[in-house]
């Protein structure tokens, strides 16, 4: 059930939900700026989760008449919507812990806030590992996105158990906005590893090296009937990829021998290469003063 792109978003819901709701009630009773935060984030993390579940849902979709390429960058889009709100949780923490410092507040019920960090870390452990294997397995930059956050969520929850049993031992509550303070800046550091991965798909970066350069192994295997490529172009669109490059060939191919190799050449990309889509143009020796080989 939770093996899909969509099943597995569905799951990061329904757990950011069981836990916002333990987390704002603990937080009410014991005071604790730090466990509020927490519920803030997990609040942030729902609506993350339910962001990549429609960005996913919209991507998924087949190409049409507006959208010849299709709808993969709606995930991108998504995951950069989901940096936005992990920038508004990060503010809000920050303004909550400088005014508990300010002001100063008291701890109560310390061991009912650790137990439901405890939860919340072994609940976001199990969720984001399922996440994580989903994402690598369908290649989703939102699901990766929404996996991040939860990942995020274990070590801010770590880090407030921690501060709270720093109070529990030492009777020091100013321990517990600074803990928070903490938090906010684990959850900044989020916001910018999803930003820069998010918008490498929305201008275009090409794929990474190790893929290109299964491409390239697989144009080279057929050295003997061809002369040489150049014009290598790649670029990823959420899970599809996208490929396109000119061949040399042989001066005297004729075009069935030529569409047969581009055919194999297709066909033995996207064997390596999940979710791509390869354009080859052909191009006669005679055309290309470097035909001696690609670029």
């Amino acid at each position: 059930m939770f093996s899909t792109k969509t099943g597995a978003a569905s799951l990061s819901i329904l757990s950011n939900s069981c836990l916002i709701a333990l987390k704002l009630v603990v937080g009410v009773l014991t005071g604790s700026v730090s466990v509020i935060a927490e519920a803030v984030h997990s609040l942030l993390d729902l609506v993350a989760a339910m962001i990549a579940f429609f960005g996913i849902h919209m991507a998924d979709q087949p190409p049409d008449e507006q959208h010849p390429f299709g709808h993969g960058k709606v995930e991108n889009l998504s995951a950069v919507a989901e940096v936005g709100l992990i920038l508004v949780a990060a503010g809000f923490v920050i303004y909550e812990a400088v005014n508990r410092l300010r002001t100063g507040a008291t701890v109560e019920l310390v061991e009912v806030g650790m137990a439901v960090m405890a939860v919340s870390m072994v609940v976001n452990i199990l969720v984001s590992r399922r996440l994580y294997r989903v994402a690598r397995a369908t290649d989703s930059v939102a699901l990766e996105a929404d996996a991040r956050h939860l990942t995020v969520d274990i070590y801010t929850s770590a880090g407030v158990f921690l501060g709270l049993l720093a109070v529990r031992l030492t009777g020091f509550y100013i321990l517990d906005p600074i803990i928070a303070l903490a938090v906010a800046v684990i959850i900044l550091k989020a916001a910018y590893d999803v930003t820069r991965k998010s918008f490498g798909g929305l201008l275009d970066e090409k794929l990474p090296p190790e893929e290109e350069g299964l491409v390239k192994a697989s144009i080279m295997e057929h050295g003997g009937e061809l002369l040489g490529f150049h014009e290598l172009r790649t670029r990823k669109s959420g899970s599809m990829r996208y490929i396109d490059l000119h061949l040399v060939m042989a001066k005297g191919a004729s075009l069935e021998e030529a569409h047969r190799l581009c055919d194999h050449l297709e066909s033995d990309i996207m064997q390596k290469l999940s979710n791509a889509s390869v354009t080859i143009h052909c191009e006669p020796a005679s055309e290309n003063e470097h035909a001696g080989g690609g670029t």
